[in-house]
């Protein structure tokens, strides 16, 4: 064989190969696009998939398509994270399978105090509890006891519902332990306990006064329901406390809280002991604790993990960065993170905005920063639109299997003034750190 043969027959491989990294790359593209369209509107369009289903579909054609091999696939799955919020779930779930959620939604609904006053105390209380549990369980657990509690009152439930939800959003993002998304961020970053608190802490205190403010001035005059007949309290059981098992769930959880604080122990170490220690019981069975943990929401993050490392591989990302870069835009900017952040949230969701910017938040310059502007900027913005988060998904639909309507108009109004002063604080504290 001849020179020239040989060279001719590298060149043909050599498109060959380049028209195959071509193909695999507009098939990649593809596939994140049609996940994270199911992302935003919350199904696949014309199938009965949801953003689980459309996110493990994506990244199992990913892998069967070649667009990443199953290795990459397996090392993109950051079990630090996983292993974190798998561990916080369980912890968090140890509370409600002993009523504790409950019972709080009960003492509180219960207060003999005027409205104004009830909202503010519910307002401090969701907030507290959502930075210290997982947001999500608090909103899962609560929401039935404060409709049946406001319904039995003669109070109209939705001040009431909208105050818990921008609360447990809003709460959420004072510590790393309080929404999946903090944590996501919190461990790319290699923030601690105590400086992802000092960061993002103020100004999620900051934001209550906000949401009460805007909905005792949306609702003011107007908490009571306007006939008895109007709306009538769907029967609920008094809240049963196992004393025992709080006791238990809450020194775990102030071990846990304590280890974050004085050890270097990695996070995801501290959170699985925990969990462990709750799920050996000889009271409460382990499948009524794990029922409660949202594996529906691990396995989205699971299969982001790998949708986007597919997508990072192709290059795409990185030149679109650089091109917003040569007009100012930057994700080592703080200022640019909270912006990105504020519209992602509510266009593809909050765990999956995080996810989305990953792969850039290596090297930061400012990463303490950069972590509050995430938590904030998810946090904060989710509370503008219906489908911001799913702390909203959830209040709105457990409120609809009662009788209670909430419309997007409803959320809105109250929303969206919550949303843009509570992000004008933090704008201001972002670019303070």
């Amino acid at each position: 064989m001849s020179l020239r043969d040989d060279l001719s027959g590298a060149q043909d491989a050599g498109r060959k190969n380049g028209f195959l990294a071509c193909e695999n790359m507009n098939l990649t593209l593809i596939l994140f696009c049609c996940v994270y369209v199911a992302l935003a509107i919350g199904h696949f369009p014309g199938f009965r998939l949801d953003r689980t289903g459309a996110v493990l579909a994506g990244a199992m054609l990913l892998v069967a398509s070649g667009g990443i091999s199953p290795e990459a696939a397996w090392n993109a799955v950051d079990y630090r994270t996983v292993g974190l919020l798998f561990g916080l779930m369980v912890i968090s779930s140890a509370f409600s399978v002993a009523g504790f959620y409950d019972w709080i939604a009960e003492q509180v609904g219960n207060l003999d105090i005027r409205p104004e006053a009830l909202l503010a105390v519910l307002i401090v209380v969701t907030a507290g509890l959502s930075a210290v549990l997982t947001n999500d369980v608090v909103v899962v657990a609560m929401t039935p006891m404060l409709v049946s509690i406001c319904l039995a009152r003669g109070f109209k439930p939705v001040p009431f519902l909208l105050g818990f939800c921008f609360a447990a959003n809003i709460g959420a993002a004072a510590t790393l332990i309080g929404s999946p998304q903090n944590m996501i961020a919190a461990e790319a970053l290699r923030l601690s306990f105590v400086s992802f608190m000092q960061a993002a802490a103020l100004p999620a205190v900051l934001g209550l006064p906000v949401i009460w403010g805007a909905l005792a001035f949306i609702y003011r005059g107007r908490w009571r329901l306007a006939a008895a007949g109007q709306a009538t309290a769907m029967p609920h059981a008094p809240a049963r406390l196992d004393k025992v098992e709080i006791t238990k769930a809450a020194v775990v959880t102030l071990a846990v809280i304590v280890a974050f604080v004085t050890t270097d122990f990695p996070h995801v170490a501290i959170a699985l002991a925990g969990a462990s220690l709750l799920l050996i019981s000889r009271r409460v069975a382990s499948k009524d604790v794990l029922q409660r943990v949202d594996g529906n929401l691990l396995l989205l993050i699971m299969g982001l993990f790998v949708v986007n490392a597919a997508m990072t591989s192709t290059g795409l990302p990185q030149k679109l960065l650089g091109e917003l870069g040569k007009i100012g835009f930057n994700l080592h900017d703080p200022i640019s993170m909270l912006l990105l952040m504020s519209i992602l949230s509510n266009v593809v969701g909050n765990n999956p905005a995080v996810m989305l910017v990953l792969p850039f938040l290596d090297g930061a310059a400012h990463p303490l920063a950069l972590g509050a502007a995430i938590a904030l900027g998810t946090g904060f913005s989710s509370n503008a639109l219906l489908f911001g988060s799913l702390a909203g998904i959830i209040v709105v639909e457990e409120g609809r299997g009662r009788e209670v309507v909430i419309s997007l108009g409803d959320f809105a109004r109250a929303g969206v003034p919550v949303a843009l002063l509570s992000l004008l604080v933090a704008g201001v504290w972002v670019a303070f750190l």
